[in-house]
C-alpha cells in the first residue's frame, strides 16, 4: 500500500487535540472553580465565562477540522481509509470524485463516495503533495475520471 495523506496526520488528529484538550481543559477547570478571593482577574465572572467560551469554541473547531482528518492509502484495486483505530477499504468504482483544495501551505482532498461508507459519504485528508502526484501518474485512468480541482 502507498500513502496519499501526509505523515503529519497522526500528529494533527491525535496528539495536538489531546494536548490542547488536556492543557486548556485543566486551565478552564482551574479558572472556573477558583474562588474570587484568590485573584481578582480569575475571580471575575465575565473572565470565567469568556475562558469557558474560548475552551468550548476550541473544542468545536477541533471537532470540525482536525478530528475529521483521515489517513488514506491505496493499492491497485482499493482505497484504504483509517482513523487510526479502524481501517476500511473502498474499491475505486465506489468513489464518485476526489476534490482538491489549495490552502497555500497545504493541500486537502475530499473523497466523495457514491454511497455512504463507514466514515460517511465523504472523507477529508491532507495530501502529501508528492505522493498524490505519484498516484496521479501511476493511475492516470482513475485520476482523469475522479480528480477535480476545487475553486
Amino acid at each position: 500500500m502507498r500513502r496519499l495523506s501526509t505523515s503529519a496526520t497522526l500528529l494533527l488528529k491525535i496528539f495536538f487535540p489531546t494536548f490542547w484538550i488536556v492543557f486548556f481543559g485543566l486551565m478552564t477547570a482551574f479558572v472556573v472553580f477558583t474562588g474570587s478571593g484568590k485573584s481578582p482577574l480569575v475571580g471575575n465572572l465575565i473572565f470565567k465565562a469568556g475562558f469557558l467560551g474560548f475552551f468550548l469554541l476550541g473544542l468545536v473547531i477541533l471537532y470540525f477540522t482536525l478530528l475529521q482528518l483521515k489517513r488514506v492509502e491505496y493499492d491497485d484495486e482499493f482505497l484504504y481509509v483509517t482513523n487510526f483505530f479502524k481501517t476500511y477499504r473502498y474499491p475505486f468504482h465506489n468513489i464518485e470524485k476526489i476534490k482538491e483544495s489549495n490552502f497555500l501551505l497545504f493541500y486537502t482532498a475530499r473523497v466523495i463516495f457514491k454511497e455512504p461508507g463507514s466514515f460517511g459519504k465523504k472523507i477529508v485528508f491532507i495530501e502529501s503533495r508528492q505522493k498524490f502526484e505519484d498516484f496521479i501518474k501511476s493511475k492516470p485512468e482513475i485520476a482523469t475520471q475522479l480528480i477535480e480541482l476545487a475553486d
